[in-house]
């Protein structure tokens, strides 16, 4: 891993919300921070099965590599990254990551992916890049990934092969980039605005392919409310732009 610069190793801050992932985070934790100049900032949405307390016992464990943050304001994915993003932009690294902590993002993926800020602005861990895959997912699931990426690029413009991937790594400098105080998406769609947010402020983006792994453990967060904004929201953002579709360099 190196930085866009190639002169030292890059450092990164992991951002990884969670949700009722007590079960998760033993084992997502060291995968993580088994690669060198990795920190993570794990921020708990007010998790009912002792995760905020999982959280911080592994941050004991591993003395000034966890942060843990604990939300009281109204959940959601969107709204959790929302708060972290602009906090982590003021570390002292290279690169910002975000994943899931529902062990479908392997964090093997990420020394490739973090190596790959040397030539994009935002890197994102592709499901339908070549060489990349599903693995353990419903069928069901997997057809409605692939419409909602065939809507997202459809309305916004986006030409990315993934644009609903939660896995992704972000240049510093590429998340000063975005207006988070206009990021209003709750759920899921949060990604889709905030990479449209992205190619808007002239950021390039690449793509990583990845090996998406089924939830093993917990329940889908995908809800009718949260489906419901993720049709909403690339019309808003597509207004929001005024009709000024975004490029996006993507391969």
């Amino acid at each position: 891993m190196t930085t866009a610069t190639g002169t030292r190793p890059a450092t990164a801050l992991v951002i990884l919300p969670t949700l009722n992932e007590a079960k998760n985070l033993p084992l997502l934790v060291p995968s993580i921070l088994e690669h060198e100049g990795l920190r993570l900032l794990i921020v708990d949405d007010r998790s009912a099965d002792g995760t905020g307390e999982v959280a911080e016992a592994l941050a004991a464990e591993y003395p000034g590599r966890i942060e843990v943050m604990h939300r009281t304001g109204k959940r959601g994915l969107g709204l959790s990254y929302a708060e972290a993003f602009p906090l982590a932009a003021e570390a002292e690294v290279d690169v910002i990551c975000q994943m899931d902590a529902d062990l479908s993002h392997d964090p093997q993926y990420l020394p490739a992916m973090i190596a790959a800020t040397a030539r994009f602005d935002v890197v994102i861990g592709s499901r339908y890049a070549e060489g990349a895959g599903l693995e353990n997912w419903p069928g069901y699931r997997a057809a409605l990934s692939v419409g909602a990426n065939t809507y997202v690029r459809t309305v916004t413009g986006l030409r990315a092969k993934d644009c609903t991937s939660g896995y992704r790594c972000w240049r510093r400098s590429a998340v000063h980039q975005v207006r988070w105080e206009r990021v209003g998406a709750e759920g899921f769609a949060f990604l889709v605005e905030t990479l449209c947010e992205a190619a808007q402020a002239g950021c390039s983006i690449g793509e990583v392919p990845v090996l998406f792994v089924g939830r093993r453990h917990g329940a889908s967060k995908l809800t009718a409310r949260v489906f419901r904004e993720s049709l909403v929201v690339p019309w808003r953002v597509l207004m929001r732009f005024r009709r000024r579709r975004p490029k996006v360099t993507s391969r």
